[in-house]
């Protein structure tokens, strides 16, 4: 035996970035609810930001006969033309906005979308400014890219949104390369006005930042419709998806629109990553721009229920949310209950049997007071969530 061969071997280990990245919190309380699910338990899931509604159906029939006709295959890596022209006109027609269809690009839902984004916009280093209480994959893809996500704390004298001198002072300590918002808002379902869009994309452009804009909830406003960056600022670039208005997150397709500077270097990453998005999804979602009577029922759904929980919540003692402007969420205050997030879903799903979100997956720092609740199942969901919590409360 050599003196190589007696030295044990050593196992490569995953890399630093890649261990670096958090947990998705909600997608483990889908994982614990499933396991109660699975021995017999019954649980309200009000975790996931899913649709329960199917798929319209006039989007499953064009999918369908797409499959008939026999070969599926790559499509361009930009997506295929008739789509990329059909989500061009579709910004004419809801916004009055102009866009050509070279500037669209069709992704792998959204999160292909900032992934493509973050790769052709940022070097590695690279200094994102993200809202806190956020969505959590923007802070994870980032990490997971070798960028540094710039949590900024939002709070209702913003209305939950950045301002021009939240991002000034993060650009001050250290220099940003972008700016990234959400409206309306996941966990917080606040829109922003059309006057802070403008505010933002200013400032960016003062600075000369990227502007990343995530629109993935527009069509979901129960009051004032929502404006898309592209109305005040041309460069912005454009993150949706038909995932939750047109109830397609499994089909797993969405688009960005960008600068016609960036056309050709997200292509060479598209070809590169994916080749393409599969050509189903994207058949799906060019028949979805004409399934807007179906989804607007299913929206109808949603406002219910959101009235329905603005009444009820305060009723069990759960009165201190945000405003729920758009999406399908309430985030709440538990405080008066509980200053462990973690724990209080813990209990919730365990003793209660309904699936919430704690607020450390959508603010590290602030989280451990706030639950997100998820109001895209039926109203009767709801109402047996309201009553399994109210009677779960009154024991704590």
């Amino acid at each position: 035996m050599t003196a190589a061969a007696s030295v044990p071997p050593v196992a490569p280990r995953p890399a630093a970035r890649a261990e670096a990245v958090s947990p998705f919190i909600v997608m483990d309380v889908m994982n614990a609810a499933a396991a109660i699910e699975r021995t017999g338990g019954s649980v309200v899931h009000m975790e996931v930001g899913q649709p329960s509604a199917p798929t319209p159906a006039s989007i499953r029939s064009a999918a369908g006969r797409a499959l008939e006709d026999g070969r599926i295959g790559y499509t361009q890596a930009l997506g295929i033309p008739s789509l990329r022209a059909r989500i061009a006109r579709h910004y004419h027609d809801s916004y009055g906005v102009s866009v050509p269809p070279e500037r669209v690009v069709v992704t792998t839902g959204s999160s292909g979308g900032f992934i493509l984004a973050f790769l052709a916009c940022f070097e590695p280093g690279a200094r994102v400014a993200i809202t806190a209480p956020g969505y959590p994959a923007y802070r994870n893809i980032l990490v997971a890219l070798g960028l540094e996500p710039v949590a900024i704390p939002v709070g209702p004298e913003t209305r939950y949104a950045l301002t021009p001198e939240l991002i000034a002072r993060a650009h001050e300590q250290a220099p940003l390369a972008g700016v990234l918002t959400m409206s309306p808002g996941n966990p917080t379902g606040v829109v922003m006005s059309p006057q802070a869009i403008a505010d933002v994309g200013a400032e960016c452009r003062r600075l000369g930042l990227w502007y990343i804009s995530d629109e993935i909830y527009h069509g979901l406003t129960y009051d004032e419709p929502a404006m898309t960056a592209l109305a005040v600022d041309q460069d912005a670039i454009i993150v949706n998806s038909f995932s939750k208005y047109y109830c397609m997150t499994g089909w797993r397709v969405g688009w960005l629109v960008v600068p016609e500077r960036l056309v050709r270097t997200i292509e060479r990453l598209q070809q590169n990553l994916s080749i393409s998005v599969p050509m189903l999804s994207q058949v799906a979602g060019e028949a979805a721009f004409d399934a807007v009577e179906e989804c607007e029922a299913i929206k109808a759904g949603y406002a219910e229920n959101r009235d329905y929980l603005l009444k009820a919540l305060p009723e069990i003692g759960l009165g201190d949310f945000l405003p729920v402007d758009g999406g399908f969420y309430v985030y709440l205050d538990i405080g008066r209950y509980s200053n462990d997030s973690m724990s209080f879903c813990r209990d919730a799903l365990e003793r209660a049997g309904v699936a919430i979100t704690p607020g450390l997956d959508f603010d590290e720092a602030r989280g451990a007071r706030t639950v997100r609740l998820s109001f895209a199942g039926s109203l009767a969901e709801c109402h047996d969530a309201v009553a399994r919590l109210g009677a779960w409360l009154k024991t704590r």
